[in-house]
């Protein structure tokens, strides 16, 4: 099946030298092109792309509110941040609007392809040094009382309370079904049943609510 792609970013350069790296893979194919994020919110509802790469910062519109304004109008569609920071606000400002990757702009090509399809399948892919902060974060919180707790209407089993403290780490399904002895067809069954009894869209919002909620 081919990735339809979408590439949001104010620099025509850096668009042109990308769309030239994805287009050597059959699976991939880049559909449209915006130079800030009012024009991506404008045209992703035309080109429906399954996955955009989004920078941060663009002038008219962020990709912080972009990123939050398609994730209310079109979820199905996931939002990979690839920029030049990795500083704390702007990492977990991206997470939190819904972006289920954050790259730098230095990543290999092939680490970015790696989690454009990852993103393609609902996984979140997480560069190493922005996966540290998430996890730093998570022990800053653990320190602190929830609050506001609200219990689960359906409490989570033991074996995914098992995973979703692995995906709080980062961990792929891959390596989920790795480390626990199961198959990754039984890691998304979990982990979509981990999603429906935490109300979230994607991995990483499960992480950041199982925290507020004193489950990891």
């Amino acid at each position: 099946m081919t990735i339809k792609l979408m590439l949001v970013d104010d620099q025509a350069l850096f668009r042109e030298g990308l769309r030239t790296l994805l287009s050597v893979y059959d699976d991939l194919e880049v559909v449209g092109e915006a130079n800030n994020g009012q024009e991506a919110v404008d045209a992703a509802p035309t080109l429906k792309p399954d996955v955009i790469l989004m920078d941060l910062r663009m002038p008219v519109l962020d990709g912080v509110a972009a990123t939050k304004l398609l994730q209310e109008s079109m979820p199905e569609t996931k939002i990979i941040v690839l920029t030049t920071f990795d500083d704390d606000d702007h990492v977990f400002d991206g997470l939190r609007a819904g972006a289920v990757g954050y790259l730098l702009k230095d990543v290999p090509s092939e680490k970015l392809v790696e989690a454009i399809r990852a993103a393609a399948q609902g996984q979140t892919f997480l560069q190493p040094s922005v996966a540290a902060k998430v996890v730093a974060e998570f022990t800053r919180l653990s320190a602190t009382p929830a609050a506001m707790n609200q219990p689960l209407v359906e409490p989570l089993s033991e074996r995914e309370l098992e995973i979703l403290n692995l995906i709080a780490t980062g961990a792929s399904n891959k390596e989920i079904a790795a480390d626990l002895f199961i198959t990754e067809g039984t890691v998304k069954n979990h982990v979509t049943n981990i999603l429906g009894k935490l109300g979230v869209r994607d991995r990483t919002q499960a992480a950041l609510k199982a925290k507020e909620l004193n489950l990891i």
